[in-house]
Parts: C-alpha cells; sequence; structure tokens
C-alpha cells in the first residue's frame, strides 16, 4: 500500500491516506481526506500543496506516494476577494438623507470628536475620579 502524509495548516501532526499505486489524483486524495474527516463536500473544498516547495497542486495533478502535503479548508465557491471601500445601498433602496454604511475599517476618531462637541459629554468624562 502507498500512502500521503498530510496536516491541515493549523495543525502540528501528519496524518496519513493510504492507496493503491504510486500516485494518486488530486481528486481521489481530496475525497480521501474529506472521507476521513468526516467534511462534507458541500460546506468546503480542500486546497492542496506540497509541503517542501509550497506549490499548489492544480485539478489535473498527480501526487506520488509517500509525498507530505499541507491542506487548506476553503468556501466551496472559493475565495472571495475582500476590500477596504465603504460599503453603499444600491440606488433603489437609499433612504433620503440618509447616510451611507462605512466599512468596519473606518477609524473610530470621528465618532469621539463628535462625543467631544457634544454639550453633554464632560458630564459623561473616560477619567474615574473616585473608586
Amino acid at each position: 500500500m502507498s500512502c500521503i502524509h498530510y496536516k491541515f495548516f493549523s495543525k502540528l501532526d501528519y496524518d496519513t491516506v493510504t492507496f493503491s499505486g504510486f500516485d494518486i489524483s488530486l481528486c481521489d486524495l481530496k475525497c480521501k481526506i474529506m472521507r476521513k474527516e468526516k467534511l462534507k463536500a458541500a460546506n468546503c473544498d480542500l486546497q492542496i500543496s506540497n509541503a517542501q516547495t509550497k506549490e499548489e497542486y492544480t485539478e489535473d495533478a498527480l501526487i506520488p506516494k509517500n509525498s507530505l502535503v499541507i491542506v487548506k479548508r476553503i468556501p466551496a465557491g472559493g475565495v472571495k476577494a475582500t476590500s477596504k471601500t465603504d460599503v453603499t445601498a444600491p440606488q433603489s433602496h437609499k433612504i433620503p438623507g440618509a447616510a451611507s454604511f462605512r466599512s468596519r475599517t473606518e477609524p473610530v476618531s470621528r465618532t469621539s470628536e463628535a462625543v467631544r462637541k457634544n454639550p453633554i459629554s464632560p458630564f459623561f468624562s473616560t477619567h474615574c475620579t473616585e473608586f
């Protein structure tokens, strides 16, 4: 029996899947790993790369026996690009006079400046003088 040693990117130890032959297709390796780890194909896909060269295997790759591979779980639809731009509602959903939504990357300093200009803010000091 031949084997491939795999480990998930976040784990320390390698596991093993066995097969017959000199190599295994990437698709067959993914199926064996998902079956062994009890993962569902509908929830995620696996990205598999060579542990020594860090080269990612493509769909038509044959992985030789006794290889060490690193496995990463990725969303079933693939990895989506993220952007750090403002999030705005579509024109059909905009409410006249309403502000647009901001992403989480917006600095908080604007909020604290608005609080400092508020006439009631001196009564709510952030520094505690009594315990």
